[in-house]
């Protein structure tokens, strides 16, 4: 294999691993999970989001305090990413659309972007620095949620913000009953 080939290999390899840990926060914060969560940073990493500003671990508390006490459910989406990766250094915009089922029944959207800059320490990359830039929110009319009158909805599993969410699951197996609408 040609040195520009594997390069660009490599640049794809690092690429992925930093995608990855940055979906790794968003599911975290998502599910709860708390190791999930604070594996997408170092040690020493700083986030400033919102009025908060410290370590991961202080913000995984506030975070989640905050969601817990204000949504029964809430979805941290990424979608257009930048990454430039200079050795072992990496920086990051990545857009964001965050949705909230907040406990009133209401829904609150926002969108913005994470600015993060990562390091590759022991050939892991995670997040040194997040600055959460929100630029919009509001709230969305409610709607019932869909599909709530079938009787074997939640048969592999029902949503839920810690382990027991059937995106845990292994192996993933159906266990609702084959049914075409007519």
């Amino acid at each position: 294999m040609d040195a520009d080939r594997q390069a660009r290999i490599d640049a794809l390899l690092d690429r992925q691993d930093i995608v990855d840990c940055l979906t790794r926060f968003s599911r975290g914060m998502d599910r709860f999970d708390r190791n999930l969560f604070l594996s997408a940073f170092h040690d020493d990493a700083t986030v400033a989001a919102g009025s908060f500003v410290g370590a991961p671990d202080a913000l995984y508390a506030w975070a989640s305090a905050l969601h817990e006490g204000g949504q029964v459910a809430t979805h941290h989406n990424l979608l257009n990413m930048t990454i430039d990766i200079d050795g072992d250094s990496a920086h990051a915009e990545t857009y964001y659309l965050f949705v909230g089922r907040n406990r009133d029944e209401s829904n609150w959207i926002a969108g913005g972007r994470y600015l993060d800059r990562l390091e590759r320490r022991d050939g892991q990359w995670k997040i040194v620095l997040r600055t959460n830039m929100i630029e919009w929110s509001g709230l969305v009319p409610t709607l019932p949620l869909p599909f709530g009158d079938i009787p074997d909805l939640h048969a592999n599993g029902a949503p839920a913000r810690d382990a027991s969410d059937p995106s845990y699951l292994r192996p993933l197996v159906n266990r609702r009953t084959p049914h075409i609408p007519q």
